[in-house]
């Protein structure tokens, strides 16, 4: 059984308490430290008393919906990965909580391993190294007036940190890591979020989306991530002669599982 090399804490909240018994019992089992809530009421409660490293969130909550308190938690605890429960089919939930920064999604009813398996997926995309491991050469791409930092998993504009989830960064680092060779969706799908992730199109467009209206001077009219029609996405830095075009500080490739 594969555990977590640090004992990781999962926030789980969700109104259906026999769905929510089943999940804590089974993620503890695979070595999670694992609490349990109904309501958003509850949710806060538990985040002013104890430090957790993901939210299983569902969407149909009875005091507050899961999209608005997704919305809470951007702007609340902006570091925080969520992966949001949503009823099987309702895919404009979905790209919703996509579209407010929700890290992944998974269709309810799901089985515990399949929950797991995102779980882990997210916290991989969230790892960062302990202030005193060494840094990794090659873990600064600079392009623009932006630098990404693979180590810290950090994005920045001219100096100033900018808010982005832990899917966007993913994303934008298969993206960057990969200038100008063309990536279709399911390759930028596995680069970002591992080969056993569901491919979607659609919340991969909107992921695409976010990360525009983040980087380009006009997001309509994208000059940095361009769209490959009937293909995907390719990354465009600036003219490498320009300054502050994309400079990688050493080679770095799939950097992502």
């Amino acid at each position: 059984m594969e555990r977590p090399i640090e004992t990781q804490r999962l926030l789980i909240v969700d109104d259906d308490s026999r769905l929510r018994d089943l999940l804590e019992r089974y993620l503890k089992q695979e070595g999670y430290a694992v609490r349990g809530v109904a309501n958003g009421r509850g949710m806060d409660q538990m985040l002013a008393e104890q430090h957790f490293d993901l939210v299983v969130l569902d969407l149909m909550l009875p005091d507050e919906d899961g999209l608005s308190i997704c919305r809470r938690l951007r702007v609340e605890h902006p570091d925080l990965p969520v992966i949001m429960l949503t009823a099987r089919g309702d895919e404009v939930d979905r790209i919703v909580g996509l579209e407010l920064g929700a890290d992944d999604y998974l269709p309810k009813p799901c089985s515990p391993r399949e929950l797991l398996a995102h779980i882990r997926a997210v916290l991989r995309r969230q790892v960062r190294p302990h202030g005193g491991a060494p840094r990794e050469v090659g873990e600064l791409l600079r392009f623009g007036p932006y630098t990404l930092n693979l180590s810290t998993r950090t994005l920045q504009r001219d100096g100033v940190a900018l808010r982005i989830t832990t899917g966007e960064f993913a994303v934008l680092a298969a993206l960057v890591t990969h200038p100008r060779q063309p990536l279709t969706r399911d390759r930028l799908i596995n680069l970002a979020r591992g080969r056993d992730h569901e491919s979607n199109d659609r919340s991969m467009d909107v992921t695409v989306s976010r990360l525009r209206r983040l980087l380009e001077v006009d997001p309509k009219n994208p000059a940095l991530i361009q769209t490959i029609w009937g293909l995907g996405y390719v990354f465009v830095p600036e003219d490498p002669t320009a300054p502050g075009a994309l400079a990688i500080t050493a080679a770095a490739r799939d950097p992502l599982p």
